[in-house]
């Protein structure tokens, strides 16, 4: 495995950003697949140092009447929560929730689409529910805003206008993963599940090499195949003109999506929210009601800078307390930007954090700030803050990194090559599934 940084990790990287004993997750935090995918399940990552921590619920999310909906793990609490929406909320995810439902939808979304669906009725139901906007769905399922803004907030990590069609989806899965497998974070940082998973590779004669970037094709060693974890970008840059012609165009015409902005913070105390039930939760979605999450989450996908941000926050050393000094705590937040912005939302977030925690600022003994601009140069394949490696709207939510009965298959002139990013299916996630469907193409490639 060649690895242009200094040492493994990518989005997951875990360093000291701000103080000394301050452990920050570089990229992602939260995991909703990390325990779910069956990549994960299947990989014996905790025989090598890796060991999942589950909060007390998977997330929460404040209103600004000062109360807070917790998604909880439990289904049947989280209906009972929910009132006289509970009912709605059961159809809506219960489907998925229990673990041969979940594996079922795991097995059917978590790769290619354009193949014969091994659990078909599965799929259908995903697919009726999957197929609207996320306002919508939220609108016609429930009657209260407490429930229509906590899908929100679920729905809000497609990086999309909530208005578009297919934003449901992920509100739908991101829920059903929550009561079906929890949302977990690595102890220690996420760089333990890199360093887990190379110790594995390590463990089965694979050799790691760090600091080798692949610039061109004359860059690799020679191989029977190579897999290429980059996006369309980066691909067409190293294999030039060696890249199928027709196949080279539509790598062109794939479309990034939204940047982040992310501020790290080192703490000296918790997160003082007005509901303290947030404290329960390692994630926390900072946005309101479904109207002020579907409008910043509109602004972004139009070019714009909300005033008031959809804020993704973590914040793991409530449950994990190798991540701080006693006492202290580390908390991560970001919200999404139009991709390459260039403006500074620190005020915006922590005008957002002190509206639904007031005080907040005054609990800040430090703070690390990157753009979109320091995204991208801690990992090429964020192309101007796009940490999903691109859109996820319209086709692209199942057609990546183009429409093709193979998606993973890169045809180079004179090499068997692969695409395993998060620009083929099935996306963006810490689930491991880009590279277990493209190797086991490359696999068949080879005859085993």
């Amino acid at each position: 495995m060649l690895e242009g940084a200094d040492r493994p990790g990518g989005g997951t990287r875990t360093e000291e950003l701000t103080l000394p004993g301050f452990a920050h997750d570089v990229c992602s935090t939260i995991h909703p697949l990390g325990v779910a995918s069956p990549f994960f399940k299947g990989t014996p990552l905790q025989d090598f140092g890796l060991a999942w921590v589950h909060p007390d619920a998977p997330a929460a999310h404040p209103l600004p009447d000062g109360t807070a909906i917790v998604l909880e793990r439990s289904l049947d609490d989280m209906v009972a929560s929910l009132g006289r929406d509970g009912a709605a909320w059961r159809r809506l995810v219960g489907p998925f929730v229990a673990p041969d439902r979940w594996d079922a939808l795991t097995q059917s979304i978590l790769g290619p689409l354009a193949r014969p669906p091994r659990h078909p009725f599965t799929l259908a139901g995903f697919g009726l529910r999957a197929l609207w906007p996320a306002t919508t769905l939220a609108q016609a399922m429930f009657r209260d805003e407490r429930a229509r803004a906590v899908f929100a907030g679920l729905a809000g990590h497609a990086i999309l206008d909530l208005r578009w069609p297919l934003t449901a989806s992920f509100g739908v899965t991101f829920a059903a993963s929550a009561h079906a497998a929890g949302w977990p974070a690595a102890r220690g940082g996420s760089q333990r599940i890199a360093d887990a998973m190379v110790a594995y590779l390590r463990s089965l004669g694979g050799e790691v090499v760090c600091g080798h970037r692949v610039y061109t094709l004359a860059d690799l060693p020679e191989a029977q195949v190579a897999l290429f974890d980059v996006t369309p970008k980066q691909l067409v840059a190293i294999a030039g003109d060696r890249l199928a012609h027709g196949y080279r165009r539509r790598l062109e015409r794939f479309r990034y999506g939204a940047g982040a902005f992310k501020v790290d913070y080192a703490l000296d105390g918790p997160v003082p929210w007005k509901a303290a039930d947030c404290a329960r939760a390692a994630s926390v979605h900072v946005g309101g009601t479904l109207a002020e999450i579907a409008a910043a989450e509109a602004d972004v996908a139009h070019g714009r800078h909300p005033e008031r941000p959809f804020v993704l926050c973590a914040q793991p050393s409530l449950f994990d307390a190798t991540r701080a000094p006693a006492g202290r705590h580390t908390f991560w937040t970001y919200c999404h930007v139009p991709r390459g912005s260039t403006v500074d939302m620190t005020a915006a977030i922590e005008a957002q954090l002190e509206r639904f925690a007031p005080g907040f600022r005054d609990r800040v003994l430090a703070r690390y700030v990157m753009t979109p601009a320091d995204i991208e140069a801690h990992d090429p394949n964020y192309i101007g803050g796009d940490i999903a490696g691109g859109s996820h709207g319209g086709l692209q939510v199942v057609a990546r990194p183009a429409l093709s009965l193979h998606p993973y298959s890169a045809p180079i002139e004179g090499l068997p090559a692969y695409l395993c990013s998060s620009s083929t299916p099935p996306g963006a996630g810490v689930h491991g599934m880009c590279g277990w469907w493209a190797a086991r193409a490359a696999l068949k490639r080879l005859g085993h």
